[in-house]
């Protein structure tokens, strides 16, 4: 799992900001909101811009386009610290807005496996002979991670830390919801032709509170369209409502056995009753998942789904505070986080 990421000058981001999941409050509520963090910020203080540069090591390992231009005035700095079982495992990288990679290292449980300097074509390798292999890089190519190239060009055991890495990183994503409100997927139809498929999706509407029946009919033409079964079948896309559409776009993106997922805005189409049924949607149907969301809706800071721990500040600065460290006072249970931030107590933090 993603212990702590640290970006800067990336973007609006000059300075470092880091998200850090192992800093946790000594609360004994809501620990199955730990792997969370809901991000409220108000607008233009970089929320998609965090998310993107949160993404931008999926771009880097899995050759996923990430549309995050980094700062062209210098080399953006990344620094990724995770924990696989017993491994700490830390991966730093800088690189240009023209993907040009500056320099990439790796180490392993305090120990540096390699250290690349591109801009002085400067190697070091030494490290490598603690992961079994003794394949060297030549590239001339500075858009091309030695990490990417090592773990494809290796033969590894399925329990080894690299794989691990790579996987979780393979299953990152980041999710705006509502750009595609009025579209089917036909892809999505097509997967809805199975019946378990249908039905877990109709389960999903109907837990966040839209009771419906659906049908799935195949036209003349071999298309599939979804309806809502009533007195008789009505048009799915057609007629839904835009919260309800909100939510066949954020069902249809979501992948399987995630590891992490950055929420952008995801409440934006919600009432705030139907945003909290889906934050206790994610906490049942992915506990192993790391969550970030996005948010302006002030009805969540509560701590009868969160916790002052896991829910964050984002500043016009670029700092990024956890509710808890925003104030001198000692946040328990019974304080109402939403009262205390309308009437101002985090504003230095903003």
């Amino acid at each position: 799992m993603l212990k702590r990421f640290t970006v800067r000058n990336y973007k609006n981001f000059k300075d470092e900001i880091s998200l850090d999941f192992s800093k946790i409050g000594e609360y004994s509520f809501n620990e199955d909101c730990l792997s969370m963090r809901l991000i409220y910020g108000r607008n233009t203080t970089g929320k998609t811009n965090f998310g993107r540069a949160l993404l931008d090591i999926k771009s880097l390992l899995c050759g996923m386009q990430n549309s995050g231009l980094i700062n062209e005035a210098g080399a953006a700095k990344f620094k990724y610290e995770f924990k696989f079982n017993n491994d700490e495992v830390v991966y730093k990288y800088s690189r240009f807005a023209n993907t040009e990679l500056c320099d990439e290292e790796l180490s392993i449980n305090g120990k540096a496996i390699f250290k690349c300097d591109f801009k002085n074509n400067k190697f070091d390798f030494q490290g490598l002979d603690r992961m079994n292999t003794n394949l060297y890089f030549m590239n001339d190519n500075h858009t091309l991670s030695f990490l990417r190239w090592f773990i494809h060009n290796s033969a590894f055991s399925d329990d080894s830390v690299l794989i691990q890495l790579f996987e979780y990183v393979r299953k990152m994503g980041m999710i705006t919801v509502g750009h595609d409100l009025l579209y089917s997927n036909r892809n999505f139809l097509e997967d809805l032709k199975n019946p378990v498929y249908l039905q877990s999706f109709e389960d999903f509407l109907n837990l966040m509170g839209i009771e419906c029946k659906l049908i799935l009919q195949e036209l003349p033409d071999g298309q599939a369209e979804l309806y809502f079964s009533q007195n008789k079948l009505v048009p799915f896309y057609s007629t839904a409502s835009s919260g309800t559409l909100a939510l066949t776009s954020l069902y249809q993106k979501i992948v399987s056995n995630p590891s992490l997922i950055y929420l952008d805005d995801f409440d934006a189409f919600y009432h705030y009753e139907m945003a909290e049924k889906l934050i206790c949607y994610f906490k049942n149907k992915y506990p192993e998942c790391q969550l970030i969301m996005t948010s302006h809706n002030t009805n969540l800071m509560t701590n009868k789904i969160m916790r002052p721990d896991c829910l964050c500040l984002l500043s016009s600065r670029g700092t990024l505070t956890a509710f808890c460290d925003a104030t001198e006072r000692e946040l328990r249970e019974g304080h109402n986080l939403e009262k205390m931030y309308i009437s101002g107590e985090f504003e230095k933090y903003e």
